[in-house]
């Protein structure tokens, strides 16, 4: 198994582990920022958390149906999940500010599925993911992400996450911030604010 401490030194080796003043999709604001898409850009560092990830389900899940994963951050870790787990995977993108299934992608009646991010914070995202699955009247068998960086304040998802890697990053409201944060200039890098 793939361990803590070298996990964090394959997120610093591959810059996915960002300092300075960010606001997440949440929201929320934080002193660092894990840019998931950093680590995935170079498959050989992000295979050996992608393996651990997948082992980690396979040991909790014995048949998963579909992976869902919401677009953008979600779609190359549930794609490289779905393909070590020999399972569908999919994405829902936002159209109007909700996320719908596009590109002839569907989820079946009745079908189990495990919604899969790069990072849960507050799990918003995930949640509106949920919102598909009871529309297809499928079965919702919980969250996975490669870093559950979650506190018991922030996150809305009542069940376990599985998780590569657990960070304890601080997030604080608009009207609560730091004055170390308040001197930095703000970086929105989360996919919920592209255009």
């Amino acid at each position: 198994m793939l361990s803590h401490k070298k996990s964090l030194n394959i997120l610093k080796k591959t810059d996915a582990l960002l300092e300075g003043h960010f606001v997440l999709s949440s929201g929320l604001h934080s002193p660092k920022y894990i840019q998931c898409a950093k680590l995935l850009s170079q498959p050989y560092l992000s295979k050996f958390i992608c393996r651990a990830l997948s082992k980690k389900i396979k040991k909790k899940y014995k048949k998963i149906d579909l992976i869902l994963s919401p677009a953008i951050g979600g779609i190359i870790i549930g794609y490289e999940i779905g393909r070590l787990l020999n399972t569908e995977a999919i994405f829902c993108e936002r159209v109007n500010n909700k996320f719908n299934l596009r590109r002839g992608f569907n989820i079946n009646k009745k079908s189990k599925v495990l919604i899969i991010e790069d990072v849960i914070t507050t799990g918003k995202s995930s949640l509106e993911c949920v919102r598909l699955v009871k529309k297809a009247k499928a079965k919702l068998l919980g969250f996975a992400c490669i870093i559950d960086r979650s506190n018991k304040k922030s996150i809305k998802i009542k069940k376990k996450i599985i998780s590569h890697i657990k960070i304890n990053i601080p997030a604080y409201k608009k009207d609560k911030l730091p004055k170390s944060l308040k001197s930095i200039p703000i970086s929105k890098p989360g996919s919920r604010h592209l255009k």
